[in-house]
Order: C-alpha cells, then sequence, then structure tokens
C-alpha cells in the first residue's frame, strides 16, 4: 500500500499515512492528532521497493 506525507491545515501537524489509491482519491486522510479531514497532500520523492535485483 503506498504511503503519502500529508499537512494538517487546522492543526499545522505533518504526517505519514498509508493509504490505498481508492481511500487517496476519495479523501479518506484525516489527521491522527486533531482528527481534521482539512488534509494538504505534500508532494515528496517516491521510493519502490521490488522484490528481484535490478
Amino acid at each position: 500500500m503506498p504511503v503519502y506525507e500529508y499537512k494538517c491545515l487546522d492543526c499545522g501537524k505533518e504526517t505519514v499515512l498509508s493509504l490505498s489509491l481508492k481511500e487517496r482519491e476519495s479523501g479518506a486522510a484525516v489527521c491522527p492528532s486533531c482528527k481534521s479531514k482539512r488534509m494538504e497532500q505534500l508532494f515528496t520523492s517516491v521510493m519502490a521497493k521490488t522484490s528481484r535485483k535490478s
């Protein structure tokens, strides 16, 4: 499951959330500190892990 970094627009805390693509599209991100749904996704680098050596 992909992980995304979010910032809460109410309390200002940044958090990393593990959401499915469907959850992310539906806006299911909730701040674990204040339970606000006013979350802004932060754009950061992506890391992919595979089971095969490249």
